[in-house]
Parts: structure tokens; C-alpha cells; sequence
């Protein structure tokens, strides 16, 4: 019985969102994201749970480069696209897609001599800000990539919804809006959604959509939604319980005092681990299926709960930090951050299974 934190990956939960993602954009093709070690569950296990999908997608080269290593062939998209020869001539090797997004990578694709030419898609800013080009670009920049030797074939457009996780905001119409202007006439496949938009605007579902947190079975608006799976169990033991009189401090900086004689958790899990240390007292975790709250500030390896709901507890009792019975979006919201970052804090000592 480990004593030292863990996470469970579930390969059924990560198959289920995946139907989910089908069941709402039932006419589009599925770009699973998996970029990040997929979002901290593990890239590689999660990509054969996923063998389902139509093409997995990642940010950078080196993740593809592991893809393929690990004897994965699927279509891959390489989200930020190459960025210098050496990449461009991986990317070419590997038989990767790349996005284009900026005018360097013209370059590169005009001057780089490849084993073979690559397919690309064109990435459009439509209000974003982040990466891509003009709408109002579109046309001159689609004639010059089809007429570069480099490039095999212009795949499709596609763009990132900024605001789609509000469902009341008026921007993601209008985003919408200029992309559709921007390549209507074209007839080459469109990808705009994401999970926020899978989920809340079937109107930006087109051709292909590249769901990302809705497969890991966390909601992209901040609350937990019912139809989604937790794929991840962030969980640990108890290897201290002791008893703590009124009035005495528990932990670094005696931010908290208890408030009578009571029993104390210490569990094996701290910021060492990926729990945050700024998670507030009275955030939930799950002993014994029932929740009992963190005390004091978390420690590198280690944070104390109040047991005083349960004064059975016993060292070696298994605890629960989030995922299955206490969804991770409980957690984020309580650290005022965002279940994206709880996965992908997930630190390298952590012990990992599957089921």
C-alpha cells in the first residue's frame, strides 16, 4: 500500500467524454487534443484510449516527435507549427501537419529543402490576438502556400475562440462571424471549436473540432457538468493522525487555530506534488467517501485536514484531493484558478496508474 500520492487514469472516462464530444458535434470530424502530456494524464496512455478520434493534435514538435516514436501513425496536427529548419525538416520526416501563423514560416516552407513536402493549415486571427493572420489576408496568403513546393496541400482554416467559456458574451458571434466572411468560397475544411464551443455554440462545430478539457471530463464554464467523466483521481493516504487542543496552531505561519479539542489528518500530498499551496482552508477533500476540510497552509509534501466528522480516520485511509467524487472544478474554483492547471501541476514524482 503506497503512503506517497498518486493519480488513477481512467481509460473508460477519457472514451466516454470522447462519445460526448460526438454526441454534440455529431457532423464534425474529432481532433483530439492532446498536447501538454495531455493535460498532464499522460500522453501516450491517453492517446491509445483515444484511438477513436480522427486525428490528435499537439503544440509543439517535440510532442509529436514522441507520438511517433511511440509507433503512433494517426493524422497529427502540430498546433504552433515549425519554427526553423530543424523543425520544419522533423515535421517533414514524421509526416506531421503543421499550422502556419505567421510570416516566417513562409519563408521557411519556401527556402527549406524537405524529404517530402508537408500539409498545413492556415490559422486566422479573428480576434484572439494571439496567433494567425488577417481575415481580410486569407485569399493572398492561401494562392502563395498552394503554389510553394514545399507544401503538399492546404488542409484547411482554422481559428481559437477567445471567450467561448462565457455563454452570455457577444464576442464569439462576432469571431464567428469573420472567419466565416474570411473563407467562405474557398471550400477547403474549417476548424473553429473548441470544448467551450463544442459544448455552447453548435454554430462554430464546422468541419473539424479540437476538444481539449472536456475529454480529460472537466467542464470548460467552471462548473462541473454531469455528462462529462473525471478521467483523472488525484488521491494519497493519511500518515498522521493526532489530536489538537484549542487555540494551538496547525501548520507553516499558524494561519489556522483550532477551535477546540480535535482530531488532525496530515496527508501525504502537498505543492510538491502538484496541490496548490495557496488553497484556502475549508477546501473539500474525500476520506472515507466523505468530505472533510484542509486546514492551515499546504506544505511541500504534505496538508492537514479536520477530522472532527470523522474520528474513526486512521492512518493509512485513503484521501481523495479531486477527480473521482470530487471534481476538480470544486478544487480549481476554491484555489481561484482553473482545473487546466491542477492536471497540468501534476509533478513528476507523483505515481501513476491506470484502470
Amino acid at each position: 500500500m503506497p503512503f506517497s500520492p498518486w493519480i488513477e487514469i481512467d481509460r473508460k472516462a477519457l472514451q466516454h467524454n470522447l462519445g460526448v464530444v460526438r454526441k454534440h458535434a455529431p457532423r464534425s470530424r474529432v481532433m483530439a487534443v492532446i498536447k501538454a502530456d495531455a493535460y498532464g494524464h499522460g500522453v501516450l496512455p491517453v492517446a491509445a484510449a483515444l484511438g477513436g478520434a480522427d486525428a490528435f493534435a499537439v503544440a509543439r514538435i517535440e510532442e509529436a516527435t514522441q507520438l511517433r516514436e511511440a509507433g503512433i501513425d494517426k493524422q497529427l496536427l502540430v498546433l504552433s507549427g515549425a519554427h526553423d529548419k530543424q523543425e520544419l525538416l522533423q515535421a517533414s520526416q514524421l509526416g506531421v501537419d503543421l499550422v502556419v501563423h505567421h510570416a516566417t514560416q513562409f519563408a521557411l516552407l519556401a527556402e527549406t529543402a524537405m524529404p517530402r513536402p508537408v500539409v498545413v493549415w492556415l490559422k486566422l486571427d479573428t480576434g484572439m490576438n494571439r496567433l494567425g493572420f488577417p481575415p481580410q489576408q486569407t485569399e493572398k496568403l492561401l494562392s502563395r502556400l498552394q503554389h510553394l513546393p514545399g507544401v503538399a496541400k492546404v488542409a484547411g482554416f482554422l481559428t481559437h475562440l477567445a471567450n467561448a467559456d462565457d455563454l452570455g458574451d457577444d464576442f464569439t458571434p462576432l469571431q464567428l462571424q469573420r472567419f466565416s466572411r474570411a473563407t467562405a468560397g474557398f471550400n477547403l475544411p474549417l476548424s473553429i471549436a473548441n470544448s467551450a464551443g463544442i459544448l455552447g455554440w453548435p454554430p462554430s462545430h464546422a468541419d473539424w473540432v479540437r476538444p481539449g478539457i472536456m475529454l480529460y471530463g472537466a467542464s470548460p464554464f467552471f462548473s462541473p457538468l454531469e455528462e462529462l467523466r473525471p478521467a483523472m483521481t488525484f488521491a494519497s493516504r493519511l500518515i498522521s493522525v493526532k489530536t489538537v487542543q484549542a487555540g494551538e496552531p496547525v501548520g507553516y505561519g499558524g494561519i489556522w487555530q483550532a477551535s477546540k479539542s480535535m482530531p488532525v489528518g496530515v496527508v501525504a500530498a502537498g505543492y510538491g506534488d502538484g496541490y496548490p499551496r495557496e488553497m484556502p482552508a475549508g477546501t473539500p477533500v474525500l476520506l472515507n467517501n466523505q468530505k472533510v476540510p484542509v486546514v492551515g497552509r499546504v506544505s511541500m509534501d504534505m496538508l492537514m485536514v479536520d477530522l472532527h466528522q470523522q474520528p474513526q480516520a486512521r492512518v493509512g485511509d485513503e484521501v481523495v484531493l479531486w477527480g473521482r467524487g470530487l471534481p476538480a472544478e470544486t478544487i480549481a474554483a476554491a484555489a481561484e484558478t482553473i482545473s487546466y492547471t491542477l492536471f497540468c501541476g501534476i509533478t513528476s514524482r507523483v505515481q501513476r496508474r491506470e484502470r
